[in-house]
């Protein structure tokens, strides 16, 4: 975490853990608050940031979604994959003054940047590991979109992937009404001193809950590989072209969407107890396949206890009404709930990111 960034936090509350804002007093309450107005601080993410002139060219060659549509007003949700098509990391990839960035699970980071270091050859592309270089934060609520808008005196991007660049700060617009906010430290304390008022400062854990409500998944090191990008739903949330051509695990991934039968995907769901870790097993008595009925993918503590969760299953499972469980058969009860976005199965669907 950058140092003035960190004091500054530490001086309004934060309590830290491992690099990161645990929470600002009172974990529990700051999930109950998430009906409302939040910020929190996005620390728990790193950043790789990308540059030179054939960085474009490049990372097109590695990533799932064109890189061709991000710019200074257009970030992009993206993956990238092993030849065989499974998810190493997911990100979300944009734009400024002429680099760019990568932003993902920070515990990700060393082994992305040195995978993609390996690839560079002679291209002209320098990666770096910046997470530590600008300081950043979020904002989700109903009025998080009026808020932000009074606190910068300017319009706010209205389509998730919207970006507002300023000269000491980008402001992206994500999905679930959200808005993550990067630059220098001194603007975001400014900012966020004029936002605090308003919105409730809450810690990584609660954040991570509006991810999963949004359907947006994170690929962590427990469940590196495990997922191809369909399963994830990234065709549904503006995650993958499948119209700019070559890149690692395309073929695969074009495969499965023009020629195979998606048996797997992500959904949304609550379980009551204590929250399963990513790549837990699921379970699922009836289900006889080999391969199992599948894995947690994120999993957060909910208001009101229990857990909410995005976890892959069998299609045929869900929608069958199989009773499907954390671990075996003593495990607890996953109760599916509906997604905020419609998941075409198999389209081309170019949703904004």
């Amino acid at each position: 975490m950058q140092s003035e960034w960190q004091s500054f936090l530490v001086s309004n509350g934060a309590q830290l853990a491992d690099g990161h804002v645990d929470h600002f007093g009172d974990a529990t309450a700051e999930r109950e608050a998430l009906s409302g107005d939040v910020i929190a601080d996005l620390s728990h993410f790193g950043v790789i940031a990308a540059s030179g002139n054939d960085t474009v060219e490049f990372l097109q060659g590695q990533v799932t979604n064109d890189v061709r549509r991000v710019d200074t007003a257009t970030s992009q949700l993206n993956s990238y994959c092993t030849p065989k098509g499974r998810i190493l990391a997911t990100f979300r990839l944009f734009y400024r003054d002429g680099v760019h960035y990568l932003r993902m699970p920070a515990e990700r980071v060393p082994f992305i940047l040195k995978r993609l270091r390996m690839y560079v050859l002679r291209s002209q592309v320098l990666l770096e590991d910046v997470s530590d270089a600008l300081a950043r934060f979020g904002i989700a609520g109903p009025r998080a979109s009026a808020l932000l808008a009074d606190a910068l005196g300017a319009d706010v991007p209205q389509e998730d992937g919207g970006v507002l660049q300023s000269d000491d700060m980008l402001v992206m617009r994500t999905p679930g009404g959200r808005f993550e906010c990067h630059g220098t430290p001194e603007a975001l304390a400014h900012l966020w001193r004029k936002l605090a008022p308003q919105a409730r400062p809450v810690g990584r854990d609660a954040w991570m809950l509006t991810e999963i409500r949004a359907g947006i998944p994170h690929v962590v090191d427990a469940t590196s590989e495990a997922f191809v990008p369909q399963m994830l739903n990234l065709h549904a949330v503006g995650g993958v072209s499948f119209r700019k051509g070559c890149y690692t695990g395309q073929e695969v991934v074009a495969r499965m969407q023009y020629l195979g039968k998606l048996k797997r995907r992500m959904f949304l769901a609550h379980v009551d107890g204590s929250c399963p870790a990513p790549g837990d097993e699921l379970f699922a008595a009836e289900v006889e396949s080999g391969q199992g009925t599948g894995k947690v993918v994120n999993a957060q503590p909910a208001p009101g206890g229990g857990c909410d969760l995005l976890a892959v299953a069998l299609i045929e499972a869900v929608d069958s009404g199989m009773t499907v469980r954390i671990g075996d058969a003593q495990g607890a009860v996953l109760r599916f709930m509906p997604l905020p976005y419609a998941v075409d199965e198999l389209g081309d669907t170019q949703a904004p990111s």
